[in-house]
């Protein structure tokens, strides 16, 4: 294992760090970029002497021992607890460790509710089905302020209504790498871009955003 970890960085350090040596503002951004690009086509994709293939080819023909990993949301609702809370009426609201969240009025004719929560983190409160413990909603904190230069709307019906869901769209993927870079290196994110897809990887930005309020 000590010789593969040496011979990959040997790759990264003779091979991809040699290609960007003439970039004098290299970003984060950027270096990834061109990572993702280089692992792509030329790592990925590059014939062993010994084995006679490439380590996609390898990868994809050994035998399958990886286990699915749940995603981030479902982790994050796996370190939470559920506790049983008593609708305000008047405002619609509930109270966790002293702060107020809103709740949808499509759900104001309940009296006791159940939520999912992580005491340590309260940007994530959720309103389950207290019998089947599915998701129906995420509760927001109150905003006074806001709610008091708001339009208010008329109240939706009662009967029918059921739990809203929102999907997120995919963004547009945004390549703008610092020139120069080595021939072969461009012409490899050029490659990676043409394919339009989405990075590999997760930027520290994005990572932070993730569970956030669309």
């Amino acid at each position: 294992m000590n010789g593969k970890i040496e011979t990959l960085w040997a790759s990264v350090e003779g091979r991809l760090m040699a290609m960007l040596e003439g970039v004098t503002d290299l970003s984060l951004a950027s270096l990834n970029e061109a990572t993702q690009a280089w692992c792509e086509y030329e790592y990925n994709q590059t014939v062993h002497s010994e084995t006679g293939q490439s380590p996609l080819a390898r990868y994809l023909g050994g035998p399958e021992v990886l286990r699915p990993c749940p995603d981030s949301d479902t982790l994050r609702l796996a370190f939470t607890r559920t506790e049983k809370r008593t609708q305000r009426h008047s405002d619609g609201t509930v109270v966790i460790d002293a702060r107020r969240f809103e709740v949808p009025n499509r759900y104001r004719h309940l009296r006791e509710l159940h939520l999912r929560y992580a005491h340590w983190d309260l940007s994530q409160v959720h309103l389950v089905d207290d019998r089947s413990g599915q998701i129906l909603c995420r509760l927001y904190p109150q905003d006074k302020q806001r709610n008091a230069h708001g339009v208010r709307r008329p109240l939706e019906p009662l009967a029918g209504n059921g739990a809203a869901q929102h999907g997120a769209g995919a963004g547009a993927v945004h390549v703008s790498v610092a020139a120069p870079v080595a021939p072969l290196l461009a012409k490899l994110m050029a490659r990676q871009a043409a394919t339009g897809l989405p990075p590999a990887y997760l930027t520290k930005d994005e990572a932070s955003r993730q569970g956030d309020e669309p």
